[in-house]
């Protein structure tokens, strides 16, 4: 399965968010690496939305959509931080 990057569930994340997220940071809570969540590695063949870090491929977020609603597993993230630098 070939893995797309966090651009490439924008939609999804602003469906779940209800803001843009790609700019987002995200902190891995295996390995501690910040990255935004544009340059994660996505895998949307699973069943469901899968969400890996890039630097140590460990899970970041599941979503998935269970009878219409949609179902977000953030355990792998340490943080998610949507407030823009500056």
């Amino acid at each position: 399965m070939d893995a797309l990057d966090g651009n490439a569930i924008a939609g999804l994340l602003r469906d779940v968010f209800g803001t843009e997220m790609t700019a987002a940071s995200g902190t891995c809570a295996v390995c501690g690496a910040t990255r935004p969540v544009a340059e994660t590695r996505v895998y949307v063949q699973a069943p469901g939305t899968v969400v890996r870090c890039r630097s140590c491929s460990s899970l970041l977020m599941v979503i998935t959509e269970v009878r219409g609603v949609k179902c977000v597993d953030l355990r792998g993230l340490a943080v998610l931080d949507s407030t823009p630098a500056g």
